[in-house]
């Protein structure tokens, strides 16, 4: 069975025709909060984005992939970043789109990168920061048994108030 494919879902790296795609999903100021966006990308600077984008993980740190339907249909995007060989750990965040949303994607997705981090990358854990107010997130990481392990207190500043950010992990081995 192949990695990044799923039983509903494959993950895909960027190609050039994802520019309106990601064009949309970087400007939607609903999105913001969590990328800790403020300002809006022009599709000049989108375009050079994707056109690095092909950067080996292990050169780049990160990684973005293309959730698609087994159809080939774009359901969002799954970012691994601050990926650390030496120490054997990467981050993770997934953004649905709203016309995938409650269909078990972010799900799959997950499992997905749980077994490429652990089969393909070597990691011995995957992470995630998830705003205290992220309900949905929430149930989805603690469903597939990560654990919050820290809260880091008035870590996001938004709307003129302060919120608690967890830290999530899941550990090889432990779970």
């Amino acid at each position: 069975m192949q990695t990044l494919k799923g039983e509903h879902i494959y993950l895909r790296a960027l190609e050039p025709e994802d520019l309106l795609l990601i064009y949309h999903i970087e400007n939607n100021e609903d999105n913001w909060e969590v990328s800790q966006t403020q300002t809006p990308f022009s599709k000049y600077v989108i375009k050079q984005y994707l056109e690095n984008a092909h950067q080996d993980i292990y050169e780049a740190k990160q990684l973005r992939l293309v959730i698609c339907s087994l159809q080939n249909d774009p359901l969002g995007v799954v970012d691994l970043f601050d990926f650390d060989p030496k120490n054997n750990k990467i981050g993770v965040g997934i953004l649905i789109l709203e016309k995938a949303r409650n269909q078990n994607v972010a799900f799959e997705t997950l499992q997905l990168i749980i077994k490429y981090g652990f089969k393909s990358l070597n990691v011995h854990q995957v992470y995630a920061n998830i705003l205290e107010d992220n309900t949905a997130s929430i149930s989805l990481f603690k469903k597939l048994n990560f654990q919050i392990s820290a809260v880091k207190k008035d870590w996001i500043f938004e709307n003129n108030q302060y919120k608690n950010e967890y830290l999530f992990q899941y550990i090889k081995n432990v779970h």
